[in-house]
């Protein structure tokens, strides 16, 4: 029998219990994934996301791996940068929200691959890809080293790893950020999404995350190099960037 324990927010939960309280709370905000993105960060998302494939280097017939790609914001901006020499592998754990990221690639016109999968158990060959990026997914993964180590294991010598997260928040601003995630957010899934308790749900993960320097530690235990990490909009969130050698 397994004991093991983690955290589902703030509450503590069996192991084999958290992938499928994660899958309910995607299932049911999947169809409004969007608009609540560009409500609760004003926007900013965007910008968070347009600097990731910035920093990521990729470019025309590179191999990209989009970990918990969600409704593909990522894999759309990568397929415009690799062309039709490149690939772009858009996954996602959640098949209601892969649905949705699959639906927005071909309504822009995109023949994406899709594969639904667990990050922690990747089926892909080993030194495959140029760059695998994750967006806001890594917080709900329950063994991230495993997933980490998967992803390096895919990427080829000098291919790099791209981890957009909310991370922890620049000290003078945490009261204020505080009532924002847990009066406002919820109030705002509800009206929304109908859906409070998925966007309690949300600030509190962000608050179990690793911080930044935490992050930086667990992604060199497992054999990145050179990793480093942006602060953006104050720590709200952060890029990480690490390099298989």
């Amino acid at each position: 029998m397994n004991d093991k324990t983690t955290h589902f927010g703030f509450e503590t939960v069996a192991e084999g219990e958290k992938q499928q309280r994660v899958a309910e709370v995607f299932s049911s905000v999947a169809t409004k994934y969007d608009i609540m993105n560009d409500l609760m960060s004003f926007g900013l998302h965007r910008l968070w996301k347009a600097f990731t494939i910035q920093i990521s280097g990729v470019g025309r017939g590179d191999r990209v791996l989009d970990v918990a790609g969600g409704t593909a914001d990522l894999s759309l901006a990568f397929a415009k940068r690799v062309g039709r020499e490149g690939q772009v592998w858009l996954t996602d754990i959640n098949h209601a929200m892969l649905s949705v990221g699959r639906d927005r690639v071909l309504d822009r016109g995109y023949a994406l691959p899709v594969a639904q999968c667990n990050a922690e158990k990747l089926p892909f060959p080993d030194n495959w890809f140029d760059c695998v990026t994750v967006a806001f997914g890594l917080r709900n993964m329950t063994h991230k080293d495993a997933a980490l180590a998967e992803m390096r294991r895919v990427l080829r010598p000098g291919g790099r790893l791209l981890v957009l997260e909310f991370s922890k928040v620049w000290a003078p601003l945490s009261p204020a950020y505080d009532l924002y995630s847990f009066k406002i957010l919820p109030w705002m899934g509800a009206k929304v999404a109908g859906d409070p308790d998925s966007y309690r749900y949300l600030a509190e993960s962000i608050r179990m995350h690793p911080p930044q320097e935490e992050l930086k530690a667990m992604m060199e235990q497992v054999g990145f190099k050179r990793v480093d990490y942006f602060n953006l909009s104050a720590g709200i969130v952060a890029l990480h960037r690490g390099y298989k050698v």
